[in-house]
């Protein structure tokens, strides 16, 4: 290289040097999902308030949006934060729709998408750029549906949010408790807006299943197990087990007796007993006002993680294709356990736990008594 070649290719890096590094967050912030975008707003700041706002010389800078949850705004909003603001990635995301509105943004624009929440398996495959911290939903789903048939659940009825996690959790929960000798005697679906629970619930009580299997969004579950108990399913000696999500560590504590017994399979709990997730704990309720955190605020501090990592590993000078190549096969002990963002599908790779809602010391948790490791989206195991 010649001199002159050299002089401009260090002129670049100064110049780069001296530029803030954008993460734009794409968050709802207000509507049903609000606080979906609170606990990642939550879970990427505690990690920049631990590790410095300075990567390689570079300034990280947030801007963050209010997606409101509906995916014609995201997709605007992640235009103009492309366009206008110039950020170097994009990140957040609570639900799936909003994710695929923005993929081919991130495609056109050439800029890294950090999932830290939205689950249906296909979103990594929507554009080369998006890379994920949270999970999918036949991931988390395969432990319970190994769990039950084992465990005295035979019949069970699937009850579901009808949108792509839910479409997701419902196969794959089918797939595996037949594979294993269950029986699944309806599948029910409810919708994502202002969903009422009830005749679902009364028809579950007709059919007379061991077990009702459920998946709603977090944050969902407290009006869900009102509503079971109301209807006397619990009464009527039909179990609730389910994903993760219904028992979500933010609202578990409000839920009542009618959680206890609920057994879920998840990539997180506030209870899961690690020295890492001990001091993300408290450090997490100290800057949310004593809210506990939930699998979307260790996702986003993950997320986080792996953007900071990638701009040491390109000295704070990558593109975005050489950002998200600096993601990929990044291996670390999260709060939640070891993780692993798999190389060939830009997917996350973690250990599943089957877990049961338990009263300790006076609160509600959920406790984890049995671990899958290094579980795969199995829609990818081939990939």
């Amino acid at each position: 290289m010649t001199a002159a070649a050299l002089a401009v290719q260090g002129g670049l890096a100064l110049a780069q040097a001296g530029k803030p590094f954008k993460v734009g967050l794409l968050l709802p912030m207000t509507g049903p999902f609000a606080s979906t975008g609170k606990q990642i707003e939550n879970g990427v700041k505690l990690y920049m308030q631990q590790n410095g706002d300075t990567v390689a010389g570079r300034k990280i800078e947030l801007v963050i949006k209010d997606d409101t949850g509906l995916p014609d705004v995201t997709k605007r909003l992640a235009q103009d934060l492309v366009v206008t603001d110039k950020v170097d990635v994009l990140a957040g995301f609570g639900l799936t729709p909003l994710a695929l509105s923005t993929a081919p943004i991130a495609t056109q624009s050439k800029t890294p998408m950090v999932i830290m929440a939205a689950a249906t398996s296909i979103i990594t495959e929507a554009s080369p750029y998006i890379v994920r911290t949270s999970m999918t939903l036949p991931q988390v789903t395969l432990g319970v549906a190994e769990w039950a048939p084992k465990n005295g659940i035979k019949k069970v009825v699937t009850l579901v949010t009808d949108y792509g996690p839910g479409l997701d959790a419902e196969k794959t929960f089918r797939e595996r408790f037949t594979f294993n000798g269950g029986q699944i005697v309806d599948s029910l679906r409810v919708p994502l807006r202002n969903p009422d629970y009830a005749p679902f619930l009364q028809k579950v009580r007709d059919l007379k299943p061991d077990a009702l299997f459920v998946f709603v969004p977090a944050g969902a579950g407290t009006a869900l197990l009102k509503q079971f108990a109301e209807r006397g399913l619990d009464k009527a000696g039909i179990k609730l087990i389910g994903e993760g999500s219904v028992a979500d560590d933010e609202i578990l504590n409000d839920m009542g007796d009618v959680a206890l017994g609920l057994v879920t399979s998840h990539p997180y709990s506030v209870a899961h007993k690690s020295a890492a997730n001990q001091k993300f704990v408290p450090a997490f309720m100290k800057l949310s006002n004593n809210v506990r955190p939930n699998f979307f605020g260790v996702a986003a501090y993950d997320g986080m993680r792996v953007i900071y990592e990638a701009i040491k590993a390109t000295k704070g000078q990558g593109d975005g294709a050489a950002l998200v190549g600096a993601m990929k096969g990044q291996i670390f002990e999260s709060p939640r356990g070891p993780i692993f963002i798999d190389a060939q599908t830009r997917d996350i790779v973690q250990n599943v736990y089957i877990r049961r809602v338990e009263r300790v010391n006076g609160q509600l948790y959920n406790v984890e008594f049995d671990t899958i490791k290094d579980v795969k989206d199995p829609g990818k195991t081939g990939k």
